[in-house]
């Protein structure tokens, strides 16, 4: 990147793209659960400009924060987010089947003497990381009282404090700015020199769009570089 700019070529700065983010859990949570996953929630964030974003998948726990495919989907928003306001707080359902009126009435039920998490595995499905995102977000006292308790259920809020570090992420934000290249991906000002893939200032989802994207990208620079040749250039 320093090469690049020293020539006067417009690059815009590497950022980790697909990545996860950290939460900053207590010791007692992230040594217990890091690693663990989240099966079938649903994640909702309202960005500063007043979007709303509503996602469902799964999620991982992680000794930091969060990661997964369900993370990953709304990463490049999340990244942004923080890095104009120093935070993203997204919003867990951790039981997406089931309507607030329905859980609460679940957790009424009264337990007798069965613990809160015997309870709670029981009534409303919720077992292992997800009693411990409850423990580890919602006060004490709210576990006394079902509205409550069963309003963190279907809204739990996770503030993102930071993404992870580049060296960490599925793929990157950033590189050679379009404007710096001709329709055939040539470096304007470095006739030859040709750029594809996460060369480009661009990101995608991971998997099949990053990947498809990539190889179109490497056919167009490809042609251009055979029409580069043919026109008797070295």
């Amino acid at each position: 990147m320093p090469l690049l700019a020293q020539r006067g070529i417009p690059v815009m700065p590497l950022q980790p793209a697909n990545c996860g983010f950290d939460v900053g859990w207590s010791e007692y949570f992230s040594s217990r659960f890091a690693g663990h996953p989240v099966k079938t929630v649903t994640v909702t964030f309202t960005d500063a400009a007043g979007g709303f974003h509503r996602r469902q998948g799964d999620l991982m726990v992680t000794a930091t924060g969060v990661e997964g495919g369900l993370i990953y989907a709304l990463s490049a928003l999340l990244r942004d987010e923080i890095a104009a306001t120093g935070a993203a707080v997204i919003y867990l359902d951790l039981t997406p089947g089931k309507d607030l009126p329905r859980v609460i009435a679940k957790i009424a039920h009264p337990r007798g003497s069965r613990s809160m998490s015997s309870h709670l595995q029981s009534r409303a499905n919720i077992k292992g990381v997800t009693t411990g995102l409850l423990r580890e977000r919602v006060p004490p006292s709210d576990f006394a009282y079902p509205e409550h308790l069963a309003a963190a259920i279907k809204s739990l809020p996770l503030r993102l404090i930071a993404p992870r570090p580049l060296d960490e992420a599925i793929s990157s934000a950033g590189g050679f700015a379009f404007e710096a290249l001709d329709e055939c991906l040539m470096v304007r000002t470095m006739p030859g020199i040709f750029c594809a893939g996460e060369m480009l200032d661009w990101e995608a989802p991971t998997g099949g769009y990053l990947l498809t994207a990539c190889f179109a990208s490497g056919r167009t620079a490809g042609l251009g570089a055979l029409a580069h040749l043919e026109c008797g250039n070295i």
